[in-house]
């Protein structure tokens, strides 16, 4: 099958993009607006950049229905800060209905039953029920259009990480025990520790 991007319905372009990176993981970004009223969001266009700095990145689409930027994009526009808070196992469904489009006056945290924890060093809260939180002021932000179907690149300098107790051992963080969750495609998700293995890189 040879397939043009150009000539896709966006709709179509981004079935394929789903479609073939995967597993994503899924970045559950918190923000304030302007006026403190919290968002939260989820988003599996999300990676790392590098370690020196330390830069996170991850991608907004503009929304579905009218093209609009979504709230979480305003938010960082509006106070540059973000929290990076990674979805396990049991926050899955609480993650779900915060992934809804909801008026901007409306706290998802407060919808979905998760619980705000201050952060140390920015404004955007936490949610207690995550075990890793990448604390994030704005490093740079990428737009890429206007309309449906366009997107943002969102890039974070992580100026504090928590990690749960339970989960650090000897300067690493144990995925048996954080149990991330991913992205496929639709509505389809997957547990990254369903089945693992080893492989060693060759020198």
């Amino acid at each position: 099958m040879e397939i043009t991007p150009g000539n896709l319905e966006w709709s179509d372009a981004y079935k394929l993009l789903a479609g073939s990176i995967l597993p994503r993981p899924i970045a559950f970004v918190t923000t304030i607006d302007a006026a403190g009223v919290s968002n939260a969001a989820p988003f599996s266009f999300f990676t790392a950049i590098c370690a020196d700095p330390m830069l996170i990145c991850f991608s907004p689409m503009r929304r579905g229905t009218d093209g609009q930027k979504k709230d979480t994009l305003l938010n960082i526009e509006a106070t540059k800060e973000f929290v990076i808070n990674i979805v396990s196992e049991d926050i899955t469904e609480n993650m779900n209905i915060c992934a809804a489009e909801y008026p901007a006056e409306i706290d998802e945290l407060e919808i979905s039953g998760l619980t705000k924890e201050e952060s140390s060093f920015v404004k955007p809260p936490r949610i207690k029920e995550s075990k890793v939180h990448l604390e994030c002021r704005l490093h740079e932000l990428l737009h890429f259009g206007d309309y449906v179907g366009a997107g943002s690149l969102v890039i974070g300098k992580v100026e504090h990480v928590h990690v749960a107790d339970v989960l650090y051992e000897n300067g690493r963080i144990l995925t048996e025990k954080l149990k991330p969750v991913g992205r496929m495609a639709g509505h389809m998700y997957t547990k990254a520790m369903a089945e693992v293995f080893e492989l060693v890189r060759k020198t």
